[in-house]
Parts: structure tokens; sequence; C-alpha cells
């Protein structure tokens, strides 16, 4: 079996992606020196009242970039349906690539076709389509949790197999015995480096998102009363924010992967204390929404308690740990002490940082007319901060969480490249990148491949906050 090219029998689009790639460049300089001599042309101001940009070679140099740019992505689709119509192999590289991850594109063109259809009913999420920079980034980010998501069907083989004469071969190598490809080439022990990305993904999308997430109900939970009441609470929960905050995050981590600490056990005691903020965090809520009505509220409460309380003790109890109590039978987690320490050292690191940022908001929403209105009225105070200033202050809480997902994201990635907390031999990108970066001089696409990998959904969760911010600040 011979070895795969890039494009294969793609090969015909070759000119002219090159083509329109070198006119969008041409378009981009020409655009950059004519703002050298030039300003934007002002709008004119037509009789009947409407408005439009005046021709010229500004006007014209925007609507030749815009127009490449469309057709640029044109001609990268058809690379996508290209490989995907025909047979695995014979469109190189990226058409094999574009087939394994049909599971994924056709999520994606449910997800926006039902999307689009109905936005105006979505709130907020539905506004999000109307801003380009929103979609891309959307669009991103859900390709990888699509990925993640379909990762055991778009594998090509096992990302943990070794095939000793594929070492550090280049993408698109044929299999000894004829059966298939590396089409990203194999790494220094002769795994299949596509195969590994994939895996990373999952890796990386369960544990940044819920880290984030518990790390936004810790800041909450606490940042709301500091903010509100103020006084020695604000004075004492800021000061032990700030320590942390002052403590490199890095010596944190080695600190806290040391045989000796883990033997301590404090890891699990880390846990204990942090998993049990969103415990908290839904009971408090439920009853202060439901406080005038005490049978609703209890019945509620009681099943957040019982349900929620099975989870947090399942989650916080680990096999072979000094936190080990509940029994096997009933346990629904079983989560390796390795990925335990890094999901709780990721929380206790961004906690602080959640709960500056909601204090802030908090101690400027609590002057506004809506919540004197709300103390005039004779309502409690956990409800005011929950159904008054929470609400209130949505937007700039939903930009940082995607924001903070994506530095949870780099942070995971640095702590695989400096081998701390998970496995040498997991296939997270952070530990891909530093098992391929030694070999980059001879192989460097071990290491390029999870790199761009997090790159893009780094970049897709950075524009999705934009066009959330840019959408939020119209409401």
């Amino acid at each position: 079996m011979e070895p795969l090219t890039w494009t294969g029998s793609l090969s015909l689009l070759n000119p002219v992606l090159a083509a329109l790639a070198a006119l969008l460049v041409l378009a981009i300089l020409a655009r950059i020196a004519l703002s050298f001599f030039a300003t934007e042309p002002a709008v004119v101001v037509n009789p009947d009242g409407t408005a439009t940009a005046p021709n010229g070679l500004w006007s014209l140099s925007v609507t030749a970039g815009k127009w490449l740019f469309l057709s640029l992505v044109g001609v990268l689709v058809l690379y996508i349906v290209g490989g995907v119509v025909t047979p695995l192999g014979s469109g190189g590289i990226f058409g094999a690539a574009a087939k394994k991850f049909l599971p994924v594109w056709i999520a994606l063109v449910v997800l926006f076709a039902v999307s689009l259809r109905f936005k105006r009913r979505l709130g907020l999420y539905g506004k999000l389509f109307d801003s380009t920079i929103g979609m891309i980034g959307f669009g991103l980010v859900m390709f990888w949790v699509f990925t993640a998501i379909f990762a055991d069907m778009i594998v090509m083989h096992d990302p943990l197999g070794q095939i000793s004469q594929l070492k550090n071969k280049a993408p698109g190598v044929a299999l000894p015995d004829g059966s298939g490809w590396y089409i990203f080439g194999g790494d220094h022990l002769g795994r299949d480096v596509f195969s590994r990305m994939i895996k990373g993904s999952q890796v990386v999308i369960q544990i940044a998102p819920l880290a984030t997430l518990f790390a936004f109900m810790v800041g909450i939970t606490l940042g709301l009363p500091a903010g509100y009441y103020g006084g020695k609470l604000d004075s004492g929960l800021s000061f032990l924010a700030n320590l942390i905050l002052a403590f490199p995050v890095i010596l944190l981590f080695y600190l806290l992967v040391t045989p000796e600490i883990v033997t301590t056990g404090l890891p699990q005691f880390m846990a204990v204390a942090l998993f049990i903020f969103p415990l908290v965090f839904l009971t408090i809520l439920l009853n202060s929404r439901y406080y005038v009505q005490p049978q609703r509220r209890n019945l509620m409460v009681a099943a957040v308690l019982g349900i929620g309380g099975w989870l947090y003790l399942s989650l916080i109890s680990t096999p072979g740990t000094a936190v080990s109590f509940f029994p096997a039978a009933i346990d629904l987690f079983d989560v390796p002490p390795n990925i335990l320490i890094v999901f709780v050292s990721v929380v206790f690191v961004n906690s602080p940082t959640v709960f500056r940022i909601v204090r802030g908001l908090t101690l400027d929403i609590k002057t506004r007319d809506y919540v004197s209105a709300a103390q005039t009225r004779g309502e409690r105070p956990w409800y005011i901060m929950l159904w008054e200033i929470l609400p209130n202050a949505r937007g700039p809480l939903i930009v940082d969480f995607c924001l903070r997902i994506g530095y949870t994201t780099i942070l995971l990635g640095t702590l695989g490249f400096f081998g701390l907390g998970l496995s040498p031999e997991s296939p997270d990108w952070g530990t891909t990148i530093n098992a391929g970066r030694r070999l980059l001089t001879i192989a460097p696409h071990p290491a390029i491949v999870p790199a761009v990998a997090l790159m893009s959904l780094v970049l897709g969760l950075n524009l999705l906050a934009d066009g959330l911010r840019e959408e939020s600040l119209r409401d």
C-alpha cells in the first residue's frame, strides 16, 4: 500500500486555493497601504435618507477582501465534501481526515440549522448567530465538543498501540500489513498521532468546562455575600483570595502532585471542601426562590440534597486514597487520583479570580434602583443576591466563563507539558506536545498536530466570548 499524499485526487483544487490565498494577501496588503494615504471614507447620506459608502479604492479593497475570503472558505468546504464522498485514501490525508470527521460535520450542520431556524426564541444564544465572530468561535468550539463525543467513532487506531516500524514516520505512512494508514504520522513510540489527538480532545473537554463550572460555583457563592454585605466578611474573604492569587501557580501544582503531599491526602481534602459549593449554591438558590412556598421548597431542596449529596460523595470518595469511605456498590464515579488532583488544582486556582469578578459586579449592581426596590418590598438578602443581582451580572460572567475555559485549557496543556498530574502515556494535548518537542528537528508533526488543535480550541473560545460580549452589550 502506497503512502498518502496530502490531497490525493483533490489536488485539482490546489491551484485554485493557492491563487485565492495569494489574491487575499494582496487585497489585505493593498488595504494596509491605502490606510497610510487615506482614511476610511465617510458614509454618504443620500437625499432619500439612505446611507451608502462612496466607491473608491478603499471600498474596492474591502469588498475584494470579503469575497476572496468567502471564496477561500468555499474551497476549503469543497476539500471537506470531496474527502467525504471519495473512498478513504483516494482523497489524500485531508480527504481521509475529513471522512473520519463525518459524524462531526453532520452534528454541526444539524446544530446550526436548528439554531438559525429558532434563533429568535433562544435568547442570548440565538442572538449569537447575528455575530459573524461569535458564529465562527461557536463553530470551532462545537467542532471539538462533537469530536470528543464521537471520539470512539473517529479514531482509526488504538491511541496507546505501538508499531515500532512507524516511529516518527511522516503523515500518510501506510501500516506494515497494508491495512490502513497513520494519516498524521507516528510519534516517537510508533503511536498514531491522529488517534491520540482525537482522544486527547476528550480529556480536555471533560476537565476544562467542568473545572471552570466548579470554580464559578465557588466564586459566585462567596463573591455575592462579600460584595453585598461588605465589612469584615468582605475583608476576610478578599484577603484569602488575594493570598491564593499571590502564590505562584506552577509551584502550587508542583506541591500538590509531589508524592509526599499526595500521601497526606491534601488534594482529596481540598476536593471535599471545594466540591460542596455547587450543592450549597443550588440549595440556597431554591430556598430563596421558593421560601414563601414551604411545601414545594422542601420537596425540591430534599431532592437536590439527596441526588446532589449522592453525586458529591461519589465524586470525593476515591479508592486507595485518604478519602475512601463510600461503598463501591453505590459509588457512581471512580475518578483516577491524578485527574482528581488536576481538577482540584484548577478549581482552587481559578476560584479567587471568579470571586473578585463577582464581588466587583455585586458592589456595582447593589446600588441600582431595582435592588433598592426589592429591599423596600422586604425581600430576603439571598433572594436579592441570586434573583436580582446575579441575573443582571450574567453578561460579564458568561464572557468570563468562556475565556476562563480557554485559560483552563491552556493551563491543562501547560501541566501536561511539565508532566504534572496526568500520566505520561495520556493522549491529552499538553503531554503529547511535551513528548514530541524533543524531536522537533527530526519529526515535528507529533508536536504540531496537538498544538494546532489546542490553538484552534482556545481561539474558538476567545471568538465566542467576543461574540457573546457584543450581543450582551446590545441588551
